[in-house]
């Protein structure tokens, strides 16, 4: 899948198949979308073209209105939502930064600099709730009206549902939010996965883990840096690891800021593999995918160090009995 950042260089010579919109999470709403997308492209012989935004629109009006913690929390990072975009089988992907000038594009602008000049849009599918120009002013009536004007066909998906009930990335983090992992895979189609390069830590794990661990390696973590400030879930799971061996490994995770160690603010994804496969500072550098399985509890303040490697020695307990009574969770991997 070719990345584009910005119109510059984006079209396609004979123009393209166009899908809009943030496709935080890539659920399965989105991937049904980009199926019928992909199948229209190849009847008309041009690419498929997903036209996402980043920043969030919701996250450029929160800030600027100066209640940033009024967007929604983020489901999937940048680079995990383009892993899906590729693996779906998207051809190109356009990013447009999300600014004040792109904010202030009324409709026709909008499809006029985007659609028609930037990206030469032979058709354009969109969701039955989709809306664009400045103040969401731009409808699917709008926009067939355009397309009618500049020589573009469009067309609209409807609601996707699963057992009756709408999918939508809302949905997803509802779900993610409430600690029910089982049912945001069933609206993702799949395990909620968090990925990225594995980086340094303060290797606090090692030394809490002297005394409790019992193998005098500690309580050794991958850590992950989760780049949005507010994650859709959090709190200490059930994982499962793949890309530090040939086959994905059992562990337990914690996702959030750390409270008992560190008040910075930072967004961490902190994962002991229950079985240790590597030597040390092996793991740095490595692009690692964390599935989150089952979410035991929430983050939590501990009143020591004592207490913190007390309570890991408990997560890590408790995450190998869910792994003894789930033994096809490995297999499935």
């Amino acid at each position: 899948m070719r990345i584009v950042r910005g119109l510059r260089g984006a079209a396609a010579p004979g123009g393209c198949a166009l899908t809009i919109g943030n496709f935080d999470g890539v659920h399965r709403g989105h991937q049904a979308m980009l199926a019928l997308l992909i199948n229209e492209a190849r009847h008309r012989g041009v690419p498929s073209v997903v036209l996402t935004f980043e920043p969030h629109p919701r996250d450029f009006f929160a800030a600027r209105s100066g209640h940033p913690e009024s967007a929604p929390p983020r489901i999937a990072t940048l680079r995990d939502k383009l892993a899906e975009l590729r693996r779906c089988g998207i051809d190109q992907t356009v990013i447009l930064r999300f600014d004040a000038q792109l904010a202030a594009l009324g409709p026709d602008a909008f499809v006029e600099q985007v659609l028609v000049r930037g990206l030469k849009a032979r058709v354009v599918l969109v969701g039955d709730d989709f809306r664009f120009g400045a103040g969401r002013a731009g409808d699917y009536a709008a926009l067939d009206a355009a397309g009618d004007r500049h020589g573009f066909d469009v067309a609209r998906m409807l609601s996707y549902e699963v057992h009756g009930l709408r999918v939508s990335s809302s949905a997803v983090r509802d779900a993610l939010a409430a600690g029910d992992m089982a049912h945001a895979a069933a609206l993702l189609g799949r395990p909620y996965t968090i990925s990225g390069h594995v980086v340094h830590g303060a290797k606090l794990g090692r030394a809490l883990g002297e005394t409790a661990g019992g193998r005098g390696d500690g309580f050794r973590t991958l850590n992950l840096r989760f780049p949005h400030p507010r994650p859709a879930a959090g709190g200490i799971f059930v994982v499962r690891v793949a890309g530090l061996t040939d086959a994905p490994l059992p562990g337990v995770a914690s996702l959030g800021v750390r409270p008992t160690v560190e008040d910075s603010g930072r967004v961490l994804l902190e994962v002991h593999c229950l079985e240790w496969p590597l030597p040390d500072d092996a793991g740095y550098g490595r692009v690692v995918q964390v599935e989150l399985l089952h979410k035991l509890h929430d983050e939590r303040r501990y009143p020591s160090l004592g207490a913190l490697r007390d309570g890991i020695a408990a997560d890590v307990a408790e995450a190998r009995r869910w792994w003894a009574g789930h033994p096809a969770a490995g297999a499935a991997a």
